[in-house]
């Protein structure tokens, strides 16, 4: 760990002290304000539908200006999204605060290319251990995220608005950070490096390592976010406090981040495909506790297993990705993978509002069971597909 990877690490947690307290709030500041009671998690799926919409423009920004740029820009706009959501919550203007989440989307879509740059930044033999211990800086989010919403949920007259004014100071503080880390320069533009270099997108995308990792990934990340989502909403209408629900989303993401300090190592030793079936089992066990009862033992203990497993199966589902393209097809390639990923958040997103209030929170957790079963499949079909002689 070098010191512009400890600074992202940091960045890395910042980012994810947005994306918690988003999730922690949004939900129900939108149950407060939405229409319809259906209508509740439209916040938190304006968030990722910002993300998918933005990730062709980011892979443009960050090939055309370099990482540095690109994610100052995208902080930038983190903080403009964080003030236009205060000022909804204020206006009582529930599409105005879809509307602001949708912008902070591209906030969203820059930074989840940090795991990216982490390998950039690190040695080719080390790159597994630098995406890995890179996303374990969300563990700050972990801690701050639901800490944040909660210290903050009453500090105006308007509920959870000073908590959005807390998220603009968070992504100004990460603004500075980023001003020190050396991410590789620009690339430099001319005529002969306006060509489009590589192989085609179709083409990458084809390959069955690709699908794997795009899948495993945006899969892993659907079903985190499918059941993160409505966590908030359903331990409220069981009649738990918010401290319980700011308590269990804590140790969520500590479940997501803190097995980064060795996720890369145990990659390096078992492989990629052995640790990404372990994530899938503890996907499964997740859903078996949550299925067990709606006490507050229950929420943390399977929440606590879903951050788990998808740190296992995200950072492994990274690592495949890095084998699918060349250095100069990684633009194209990270922006492809990021799009798959905001599409399944975005659908998972809609269903978790719907699921959660209309058939309750047995038929949300029963319904994730069919992602992680084509999850499954997708792991099968790679190791058999790397198993099979090359001249077979």
């Amino acid at each position: 760990m070098n010191r512009n990877l400890w600074l992202l690490a940091i960045c890395q947690g910042l980012f994810l002290t947005n994306n918690v307290t988003f999730i922690a709030i949004n939900g129900l500041v939108g149950l407060n304000l939405a229409p319809l009671g259906w209508m509740a998690t439209l916040p938190v799926m304006g968030y990722v539908v910002g993300g998918a919409l933005s990730t062709g423009l980011v892979a443009k920004t960050q090939a055309r200006y370099g990482r540095k740029m690109s994610f100052q820009l995208g902080l930038l706009v983190a903080v403009a999204s964080a003030l236009l959501c205060c000022y909804a919550a204020y206006s009582r203007d529930f599409w105005l605060l879809v509307a602001a989440t949708v912008v902070a989307g591209y906030y969203n879509a820059n930074a989840q290319l940090y795991r990216f740059a982490a390998a950039e930044l690190a040695l080719p033999a080390f790159r597994d251990k630098a995406i890995s211990l890179v996303m374990a800086g969300g563990l700050i989010g972990a801690v701050a995220g639901p800490n944040l919403a909660s210290a903050t949920r009453s500090l105006t007259a308007v509920p959870f608005a000073g908590a959005y004014l807390a998220l603009a100071g968070v992504a100004l503080l990460a603004m500075l950070l980023l001003a020190y880390i050396d991410f590789a320069p620009a690339p430099v533009k001319n005529a002969s490096s306006a060509i489009d270099t590589g192989r085609p997108l179709s083409v990458i995308m084809r390959q069955p390592v690709f699908i794997v990792a795009a899948g495993a990934g945006a899969l892993s990340y659907g079903v985190m976010n499918l059941l993160m989502a409505a966590t908030p909403i359903a331990m409220q209408m069981c009649s738990l406090p918010f401290s319980d629900v700011a308590l269990v989303l804590e140790w969520h993401v500590i479940g997501m981040f803190a097995p980064g300090f060795f996720t890369g190592h145990l990659i390096k030793r078992f492989g990629t495909l052995s640790i990404m079936s372990v994530g899938l089992v503890l996907n499964v066990l997740c859903v078996a506790i949550a299925l067990s009862g709606v006490e507050f033992q229950q929420f943390l203990l399977a929440l606590f297993l879903l951050g788990l497993g998808w740190n296992f199966l995200f950072t492994g589902a990274t690592s495949l990705a890095l084998t699918a393209y060349q250095p100069e097809e990684k633009d194209k390639a990270q922006g492809a993978l990021n799009f798959c990923v905001f599409a399944v958040l975005a659908i998972s997103s809609l269903a978790s509002g719907v699921l959660v209030t209309n058939q309750g929170w047995t038929w949300l957790n029963l319904g994730s069971l069919l992602p992680l079963g084509l999850c499954a499949a997708g792991l099968i079909w790679l190791a058999l597909k790397q198993r099979k002689p090359v001249n077979a």
